[in-house]
């Protein structure tokens, strides 16, 4: 017996086909139901028509600029509804959309704008701005409402990006057939319906609020809840309990923070949702005191979205991160090979799966069947995986991505720095946060620092620990070595 879980594949995505015309294919019938509301501040709703209305025109406008079909837009855009209304209205008229984080500096969003040669840069006060020559608009055209075009699903819709091992951002293409992708969680993860409100409490601009908190649910009926601008993690419990949330999704860290104080009778919530990084038990057993629902979590990555996970209908084993989606082929390879039940191995998701990237920015998918990630994971031969670390140096800060090389070549060669290593370091039980461990002739003043990392990297990647080394360990090849670091960080602290 091989560790590959193959229950067939999922519909396939209707042709011609627009994501975004697919998300909001029941706006109309929906009419004055709420699609969008923002809590926590004044009254904020966005109901089906007046979404689709606000979308169109906004697609009408960019059409009404000149840009053809294909062309790249940067969003240099706040925590708004602006954001999403964007980002369907370019794909709703053949625009490619890279919706970058706002949290970035200049200069991550000048290496964006350099690797993507955007046509157009939609900005908001406040968020920076990059070092290009594309046009910047300063507020979302409006003109007649356009139609959307329709096309090969396999076609790119979306550019996101992540944080590679190569030490900078990489992109990854999207097909408009990813959307179609996305129905498998439905039932795999959410168990979401028409009638649910769910809560996301991540920003408008974070590619999971995106998907899971506003692109599904509105592909579904349901309304999608989001926290204002400013709403601290510890008002959330209250937030689920007063708009009558039925799901609640976030990070494990926001959960964690949530816990710290008591949390209201929440009488609608049904469960909660977690993804981004690993959902620690004492976090999972916590909120089930708390609140009496589960949290399930799902096992994803940008490439893909999230493809393993567990769901009320079918809570994952304890100590695993779930079961496959039904609709997904995956596999855990060594060498190449599938692997024995419960034997570690790769995590890989064949290359037909239809929410699998169309390539990184300028690359198609390898060759083979299989797309190999840099997950550990076993497998059990009822498809139970547990998820066993990453095999390369990724760290997670609040369920984002980042690569250590990308910390470490902000401060490479500057400040009298002649060396450094970034890795994730746990400072109490469940709790991580970026160390730069540094070598230099002498100390060097930490609030320095910390002002050099707030001119290279956006807050998530900045280290939150600064430690001088006399030397730095690293392997017979040459190579750091940030294990031993973080390893002898943490004995320490014990």
């Amino acid at each position: 017996m091989q560790s590959v879980f193959d229950q067939g594949p999922p519909p396939p995505c209707p042709a011609p086909f627009n994501m975004a015309a697919y998300v909001l294919s029941r706006a109309k019938e929906l009419g004055d139901k709420p699609a969008l509301q923002v809590v926590g501040a004044e009254p904020d709703i966005l109901s089906y028509g007046a979404l689709y209305d606000r979308v169109t025109a906004v697609a009408g406008g960019l059409k009404a600029l000149g840009l053809s079909e294909g062309d790249r837009v940067l969003f240099r855009l706040g925590n708004t509804p602006d954001f999403p209304v964007a980002y369907l209205a370019c794909i709703w008229v053949g625009l490619v959309p890279i919706p970058a984080s706002s949290q970035l500096t200049a200069f991550e969003a000048t290496e964006i704008a350099r690797q993507t040669n955007p046509a157009l840069v939609l900005h908001q006060v406040g968020v920076s701005l990059p070092d290009h020559p594309a046009p910047v608009l300063a507020s979302l055209p409006v003109a007649e409402p356009a139609l959307p075009v329709l096309g090969d699903p396999n076609r790119l819709a979306y550019i996101i990006f992540t944080s590679g091992t190569s030490g900078r951002p990489s992109g990854v293409r999207h097909a408009h057939r990813a959307i179609w992708a996305r129905r498998m969680m439905w039932d795999g993860w959410y168990s979401l319906t028409e009638q649910d409100r769910v809560l996301h409490a991540g920003a408008f601009n974070w590619t999971y609020t995106l998907g899971t908190g506003l692109m599904d649910p509105w592909s579904a009926g349901a309304t999608a809840l989001i926290p204002a601008s400013g709403i601290p993690s510890e008002a959330l419990g209250g937030l689920v309990a007063e708009h009558q949330a039925s799901i609640f999704a976030a990070a494990p860290g926001v959960y964690r923070q949530i816990l710290k104080s008591p949390l209201p009778q929440m009488p609608n919530l049904r469960h909660g949702l977690s993804a981004g990084e690993s959902l620690p038990h004492a976090i999972r057993r916590k909120w089930a005191e708390a609140t009496g629902t589960d949290i399930h979590e799902a096992l994803g990555m940008s490439e893909c979205s999230t493809f393993i996970s567990g769901s009320p209908s079918a809570p994952a084993a304890p100590n695993t991160s779930g079961r496959p989606q039904d609709g997904r082929r995956i596999a855990v390879l060594h060498d190449g090979q599938p692997v024995a039940p419960d034997t570690p191995g790769l995590l890989a998701i064949h290359r037909d799966d239809p929410g699998l990237m169309l390539g990184y920015l300028d690359s198609d998918l390898p060759s083979g069947d299989w797309f190999i990630t840099a997950d550990t994971v076993s497998m059990s031969a009822q498809g139970d995986v547990t998820y066993l670390g990453r095999n390369d140096d990724m760290m997670n800060a609040g369920g984002y991505r980042v690569s250590p090389l990308e910390v470490e070549a902000a401060f490479s060669q500057s400040l009298g720095i002649t060396g450094c290593a970034a890795t994730a370091v746990e400072i109490k039980a469940d709790t991580q946060v970026i160390a730069l461990f540094y070598t230099a002739d002498a100390l060097i003043d930490e609030a320095v620092l910390r002002a050099h990392a707030q001119t290279l990297l956006a807050r998530y990647k900045q280290p939150r620990l600064y430690i001088h080394r006399d030397t730095l360990p690293k392997g017979g090849n040459g190579k750091l070595n940030r294990r031993l670091l973080r390893d002898a960080f943490e004995a320490l602290d014990d």
